[in-house]
């Protein structure tokens, strides 16, 4: 599996998916929703608007048809027959189905003559103002027109007809049901689309984001983002962002091959000149007291400056891939029961080793025990010295397991997913031991918890912290077994 597939992999496990207001994702899907959604939603009212007229605009020239021939025959059937009998006689030619015809007289008060299908509460609506529009009545959907009537030259009354168009608005009315359940789904189908679509133009930058924060130092050489479908411009951003970790792969390595040589060429000098100022010390018969505490003191400061170095270079010749290791089946219980019994005589502290079986495990002696003296000194510097420092031998899940514990100031939450880094040190823990009653020295550089991760993780194990504010830590490592 190649080292980008291993970063998605990973990433894929501890991603969380969760709701972001603020996101570019969620801000142009519902931008561009809401335009569909106004889109569509014009298109349907208007569609719907035009298929009314459409049918207001079908029925009213019929109707306007009937109405501009009603005079015509009127003033026929006037010079042959009485005006009533002309009027019901026209009526009764010029009736089509559905279509209710009456006439009243010019002041509205009387009913000259009407069809079959007219009906008091159709009279009612039609002394109202017209529009061109459908009405309902009852249950029942009319198309209403007003006409003048005259009969030999005068006036005679005003005509009404009533076009019965249910059957047609029904259909109408279906059809634009339909048109608004298609707009709504299409309306859904269009929001899943452009969020999906969204979704996958922005991985790619969800890609480098994810990336660019769980990559580590080690890794800078090997992690290539590799877009082969994005667009012009991602695929640009995702050289640059390329081009910009092999320039950090080449600053570490120059970094770490220059702490290496430093290391390397300053150990030696400083070694001669701490051997040259023990000496002195050793042999300083007439040196007065300020001189020899001088001495001491630079004694002191080159020994722990050689201290930092064998450190970086542990370090360097870990990172260049130079650290070996002896792997052996060990014994864990008295490898754990020699190192508690060492460090209880220099650091004066109770240490109980707690085991309830022999367990047995892959390690390298020195470097493990490297590692406990680096975890039993951080356990002693940062607890109280009534309090004792627990060793713990289990077994879990086919690994051999070390707790290192104790009941010290702990670590701050947000500190913990740190202090492995190289030269991290917790400021605020240190700013409490004074009031907790806890003597400790400040003489580290943070690199004894880096170093402890290094060597644990090159005997093909891992270590991990627990700790509590006021309640103390405790380390894990697992070895394999």
């Amino acid at each position: 599996m190649q080292p980008i597939d291993r970063f998605r992999a990973k990433l894929q496990q501890l991603k969380q998916q969760h709701f972001d207001p603020a996101s570019l994702q969620f801000r142009l899907t519902v931008e561009i929703s809401l335009l569909s959604i106004l889109g569509l939603s014009s298109v349907a009212a208007w569609t719907s608007w035009k298929m009314q007229q459409l049918l207001i605009t079908t029925h009213t020239q019929q109707v306007e048809y009937i109405a501009t021939r009603f005079p015509r025959d009127v003033e026929l059937y006037s010079e042959m027959l009485p005006v009533a009998t002309g009027l019901q006689k026209t009526i009764d030619n010029v009736s089509v189905p559905g279509l209710a015809i009456w006439v009243k007289s010019t002041d509205g008060n009387q009913l000259l003559a009407q069809s079959s299908q007219v009906s008091d509460e159709i009279m009612s609506i039609a002394d109202m103002p017209l529009k061109p529009q459908v009405y309902p009545v009852g249950d029942r959907y009319l198309i209403l027109y007003r006409g003048l009537v005259t009969a030999r030259n005068k006036p005679l009354g005003k005509v009404y007809m009533a076009q019965d168009v249910t059957s047609e608005q029904k259909q109408l009315m279906t059809a634009i049901q339909g048109l608004a359940a298609v707009c709504c789904l299409a309306t859904i189908a269009t929001i899943f689309a452009i969020a999906l679509r969204i979704r996958q133009s922005l991985q790619p930058l969800q890609e480098m984001s994810q990336i660019a924060g769980a990559i580590s130092a080690a890794d800078l050489n090997k992690a290539q983002l590799q877009l082969t479908q994005a667009p012009s411009e991602v695929k640009e951003l995702a050289q640059t962002f390329n081009m910009m970790l092999a320039r950090l792969a080449d600053a570490w390595e120059n970094q770490r091959q220059f702490v290496g040589n430093v290391s390397h060429e300053l150990r030696t000098p400083l070694t001669v000149v701490v051997g040259y100022l023990q000496s002195v010390l050793r042999r300083s018969t007439n040196l007065n007291d300020y001189q020899q505490e001088a001495l001491s003191t630079a004694a002191s400061e080159a020994e722990r400056t050689v201290r930092l170095l064998q450190d970086l270079l542990n370090l360097a010749r870990a990172d260049s891939g130079y650290a070996h290791y002896h792997l052996e089946r060990l014994s864990l219980n008295d490898v754990v029961a020699e190192i508690a019994q060492m460090t209880e005589k220099y650091s004066d502290r109770a240490i109980r080793v707690e085991a309830t079986a022999s367990i047995e495990a892959i390690a390298d002696r020195d470097r493990l025990q490297q590692v406990l003296i680096n975890l039993i000194d951080n356990a002693v510097k940062y607890s109280a010295a009534e309090q004792p420092i627990i060793l713990s031998i289990d077994r879990c899940d086919g690994q051999a397991i070390i707790r290192v514990i104790d009941r010290g100031v702990g670590i701050p939450l947000q500190d913990q997913s740190r202090i492995f880094e190289r030269f991290y040190r917790v400021d605020e823990a240190r700013t409490r031991l004074p009031q907790a009653g806890i003597q400790a020295t400040s003489d580290g550089h943070g690199l004894g918890l880096a170093i402890v991760k290094t060597l644990v993780e090159g005997m093909g194990g891992s270590i991990s912290v627990r700790s509590k504010l006021g309640e103390g830590t405790e380390f894990t490592i697992s070895l394999p077994t």
